[in-house]
């Protein structure tokens, strides 16, 4: 289901990507929506709209109200694409925190990345270091680096690039895109870990494609699953896989 930013009094901020948020699932409680690459979670100096502020406008319009609570309890990176869980409660928001920080939620990612992995599948362990001036993580063997673990499949190889799968063990700053450079296999389209070129657009080809977890509210298990961007390298490395 797609849904466009609300217009109020005012033009709402407009994001750099062209495309708007899609609901993947509702109740509520629990608000699961499939963010476009460009797009912020929340908001930042830019000005641009945000996920968070787009939610609020779309849920107080839903039940016209003047606003609404949106809670965020995790993000994704601007430039990838996929899965965000938000909060329609205060206590969603409290209980869906405290799962995140207990790593009881299974994410699932996609990504595209150039080359294809000696290893059709495998786990990748290495430590890495955040570099808060320049927002990046890299490997390193200092006592203070953090272990970070995936676990990956190759669902599908191109001639220039593969499809793979990968579920975190750990959830480190830039970890995959970090893992998969150290590997020698950036995503494609990014620059800041070792990708070849950008995309024109600015995105990554990084999707969170699945989540896992207990409702908040209840406990029943809830899973939510992301389409693929409508771009031509995700499609084709897709079109024969299984839906």
């Amino acid at each position: 289901m797609a849904t466009s930013p609300l217009r109020g009094p005012r033009a709402p901020k407009k994001p750099k990507a062209d495309a708007s948020p899609d609901v993947v699932w509702e109740d509520n409680h629990v608000l699961i929506v499939n963010k476009p690459p460009g797009w912020l979670v929340q908001p930042d100096p830019s000005g641009d709209l945000s996920l968070e502020e787009w939610a609020a406008r779309m849920v107080a319009q839903k039940a016209n109200k003047p606003k609404a609570f949106i809670g965020v309890p995790h993000r994704l990176d601007r430039p990838t694409s996929g899965i965000v869980v938000l909060a329609k409660t205060s206590k969603a928001l409290a209980r869906l925190n405290q799962l995140f920080h207990d790593r009881v939620v299974k994410k699932t990612y996609w990504a595209v990345v150039e080359g294809l992995p000696s290893a059709l599948e495998g786990r990748l362990e290495h430590r890495l270091m955040r570099d808060g001036k320049t927002n990046k993580s890299f490997v390193s063997q200092r006592p203070e680096a953090q272990t970070a673990v995936l676990h990956y499949r190759v669902l599908h190889a191109g001639d220039n690039y593969s499809l793979v799968e990968i579920d975190l063990e750990t959830g480190r700053h830039h970890q995959i895109r970090a893992q998969f450079c150290a590997l020698g296999h950036p995503i494609k389209g990014d620059l800041k870990y070792g990708s070849k070129r950008s995309n024109p657009d600015g995105s990554i080809h990084l999707h969170a494609r699945k989540i896992e977890l207990a409702h908040p509210v209840g406990g029943l298990p809830l899973e939510a699953t992301a389409p693929l961007p409508a771009e031509s390298v995700w499609q084709a490395l897709s079109k024969n896989l299984k839906a």
